[in-house]
């Protein structure tokens, strides 16, 4: 069982950075991807993902402007945001399982999510 926590969302300016946050229980966490996705109009879109060795990937929508990091020691997985747009605004979640993907449904754990608000 794995619980994940976000936190570090908030209203920015266009242009500006944030820096998102996901805290997971459990012992494991160095053995599972994890993925960032965002709330689009009828599904969860894929932002960033890292797989448990360390390979990344990103959206075309956000590559150049976020960095996907991960801290085994600290339980965490970081999103760097720069270069903020105002269609950057929604609700951001984190989630883990095994393997990386950027199919939301393969996904057994998610966060609550947090809030990003980028104002024009």
């Amino acid at each position: 069982q794995v619980q994940l926590v976000e936190s570090g969302g908030g209203l920015v300016q266009a242009g500006g950075s944030l820096r998102l946050s996901c805290a997971a229980s459990g012992r494991t966490f160095s053995a599972y991807a994890m993925g960032w996705f965002r709330q689009a109009p009828k599904e969860r879109e894929f932002v960033s993902g890292i797989s448990s060795g360390g390979t990344t990937y990103y959206a075309d929508s956000v590559k150049g402007r976020f960095t996907i990091s991960r801290d085994n020691a600290k339980n965490t997985v970081y999103l760097q945001m720069n270069s903020l747009k105002p269609e950057d605004t929604t609700v951001y979640y984190c989630a883990a399982d095994s393997v990386l993907t950027v199919i939301d449904r393969r996904y057994h754990y998610w966060g609550q999510g947090t809030q990003v608000t980028v104002s024009s």
